[in-house]
């Protein structure tokens, strides 16, 4: 049967540590996971970032921020290796986010999730390579810019295999009419979030080869909107996973804050939906985890449930869940 009610949260006591941030202050962490297992190598690959506090001067380039990207390796889900990394100062961005991996046609892409420093809105890039090891940032491709979708930013990449291509959800940044004093503070900081100058909805692009992809400008792509004025999940609601339910229709977990004073700390909330289109979601009164950039793989009969928490020291760090049941379904 479909899920209509919010399952029960899962235990995340017995989590383990993956990553740490680089010191233990406010404004580090260790975080943004995405995660794949490959059964046919036993192994997990994983997509990470490095942050450090942002520059105090409002009008600087967001020196640190999003300073490093990895794709890391792992045997038991746990202790994971590099196999591959990015600085921002590699793509001559103020930062960077989530990055999106995916195995497919014989080689790996990765989608990277960055400021454009250009124009100071968020982008996502795409690279190809027969390995993990040998992404080239010289062969970077654009996938989605802000000026493509029509909006005032896309990033934070999730990429989903189906009908034999691929579906990739991405935060955006809604589009609207701006006074000239918003449109000055709008990118200034280059970070459109941290203003509230406009709602993080996710949309939704297609593509045949994970590549080249297609979708209708502004808010027609745009498949979970931001929750009513008022509700927890009011400023963003950002698609972080997204897995099957065990009825032929798919559950989502997806990041929410109520405004822009929640933007580094959003928690998360559960969706459904039967066409990857039109998503209804489970917890419209509050958030299920307090827990941002859920992301979750069946691996060796398990769940494995990643995520980037805070901790009390004001730092953010990078955890595993090994669960036997995850939001009511089995591996």
């Amino acid at each position: 049967m479909p899920i209509t009610t919010p399952p029960a949260a899962p235990d995340l006591s017995g989590s383990a540590l993956v990553r740490a941030p680089e010191r233990p202050e406010p404004g580090y962490w260790a975080g943004c996971p995405g995660v794949r297992y490959e059964p046919d190598r036993d192994r997990f690959l994983l997509t990470y970032r490095e942050r450090r506090p942002r520059d105090t001067d409002p009008t600087a380039d967001g020196r640190d921020r999003g300073w490093r990207c990895a794709v890391a390796e792992s045997r038991d889900g746990v202790e994971f290796h590099d196999l591959w990394s990015v600085e921002r100062a590699d793509l001559g961005s103020p930062s960077m986010e989530r990055f999106a991996l995916l195995r497919r046609d014989g080689g790996y892409l990765l989608h990277l999730s960055y400021v454009d420093p250009a124009d100071r809105r968020w982008r996502i890039d795409a690279l190809r390579a027969d390995t993990p090891e040998a992404f080239d940032l010289a062969t970077r491709a654009p996938v989605l810019t802000a000026a493509g979708t029509g909006t005032e930013g896309v990033k934070d990449p999730y990429l989903l295999e189906h009908d034999g291509g691929v579906r990739l959800f991405a935060t955006v940044s809604r589009s609207r009419a701006f006074t000239a004093g918003e449109r000055a503070r709008a990118h200034a900081t280059a970070d459109i979030h941290t203003t509230g100058l406009t709602v993080q909805p996710t949309a939704l692009a297609a593509s045949p080869d994970g590549l080249r992809f297609t979708a209708p400008p502004g808010r027609a792509a745009e498949v979970l909107d931001v929750g009513p004025p008022g509700a927890w999940d009011a400023y963003e609601s950002r698609i972080t996973a997204v897995l099957p339910d065990g009825s032929g229709g798919w559950l989502a977990l997806y990041d929410g804050s109520a405004d822009a004073a929640g933007n580094y700390e959003e928690r998360c909330g559960l969706a459904t939906s039967t066409d990857l289109r039109h998503w209804h979601r489970l917890t419209p009164d509050g958030p299920w985890l307090d827990v941002r950039y859920a992301d979750v793989v069946a691996a060796r009969g398990r769940w494995y449930l990643y995520y980037e928490q805070t901790r009390p020291d004001g730092a953010h760090e990078l955890r595993v869940a090994v669960l036997d049941e995850f939001a009511g379904l089995r591996p």
